[in-house]
């Protein structure tokens, strides 16, 4: 039997995260995606904690965005979380695309954070 295109981007997920994993000195970048809405976090899987997180629906965003679900957002999300990363001393990351093919919305995130001056 054929599992769901959710059970699909988890095993993905799960195949990357094998190869990635964040280190205090390089956090790693995920990214979750929905329908509505692409949230962005760096973690340090070495101590088990969110060092910066950045959404679509965070409070800089409100009534700013069309819609949290397309391009521009992703964009703007990604140039935040790379501004309070910066602000948290962090300028090196390992990005994981949680699964998802890197286009569209997680390639915009990911180029907007290279912009703002993370580097992975």
């Amino acid at each position: 039997m054929r599992g769901s295109k959710e059970e699909a981007r988890g095993r993905r997920h799960n195949r990357i995260k094998k190869k990635i994993y964040g280190t205090t000195e390089r956090p790693r970048l995920n990214v979750f995606r929905s329908l509505n809405h692409i949230y962005a976090q760096i973690i340090d899987d070495s101590s088990g904690r969110v060092l910066v997180a950045a959404g679509s629906m965070d409070k800089e965003f409100k009534g700013k965005l069309k819609s949290g679900g397309n391009i521009e957002a992703a964009k703007q999300v990604g140039a935040l979380v790379a501004k309070r990363a910066e602000g948290k001393g962090i300028k090196k990351v390992c990005f994981d695309r949680g699964g998802y093919l890197y286009h569209g919305r997680v390639k915009a995130l990911a180029e907007a954070s290279r912009e703002e001056g993370l580097e992975f």
